[in-house]
């Protein structure tokens, strides 16, 4: 099936963004900590205006449309020093997916309900740690120069990433998610942070073809 009016990974060769969607339920917890913590790590390697073309977003299966991010969501990102301000949650729709390049999802439930509504999602829709355990076995020489350009070098990851996904399995089905703090106390929503920033630095990285800049 052809994604219609839309990216994929093979669509929109020549156009110069890349858009990366991550989804988790309402769109107030995980996902929103997730979009913030990408968005910072990318500024913390390539600086302003490096990125351009790198554009991150994010969405729930059941998203609380027009909700701010839960309070302990933003703690969580002052933590790590990401801005949490403007933030206005979203229901996952289907020109969000439609427009993706990748889209990183919380849990393999996420991943299953993107996929199921088409639009070629299937080869460019991972859960998040899916997609980091994915990107640690790539050869990052075997990936286009940053310096050429981060989109095009994005594009190439995933595909490589996509290709992977039947050789390399996780050992449990546990490893591949990240669980809901809705409700939580700090302490809970301060543990996800930290699994989801782990999860995101070999991923960013991977994009970028830079390490974290302290």
């Amino acid at each position: 099936m052809t994604a219609p009016e839309g990216r994929g990974i093979a669509g929109y060769e020549h156009d110069t963004t890349f858009r990366i969607l991550h989804v988790s339920t309402g769109n107030v917890c995980r996902s929103p900590i997730t979009e913030r913590l990408t968005r910072h790590a990318l500024g913390q390697r390539l600086g302003d205006g490096l990125g351009r073309g790198l554009i991150v977003e994010s969405a729930g299966t059941w998203g609380h449309e027009g909700a701010p991010m839960e309070t302990n969501a933003e703690l969580v990102l002052a933590d790590f020093g990401a801005d949490h301000s403007g933030f206005v949650g979203r229901e996952l729709l289907d020109e969000h997916v439609i427009r993706a390049d990748l889209v990183l999802t919380a849990t393999r439930d996420h991943r299953a309900q993107v996929i199921s509504m088409g639009h070629s999602a299937g080869l460019r829709t991972f859960t998040l740690k899916e997609f980091t355990r994915l990107v640690r076995a790539i050869d990052p020489t075997t990936l286009p120069d940053p310096r050429d350009g981060v989109v095009e070098r994005a594009r190439a990851l995933v595909r490589a990433a996509a290709a992977l996904r039947g050789w390399l399995l996780a050992p449990s089905a546990e490893a591949d998610e990240v669980n809901d703090p809705y409700g939580a106390p700090i302490t809970v929503f301060r543990s996800i942070g930290d699994e989801i920033q782990e999860a995101l630095d070999p991923v960013v990285t991977a994009l970028t073809g830079f390490p974290t800049r302290d």
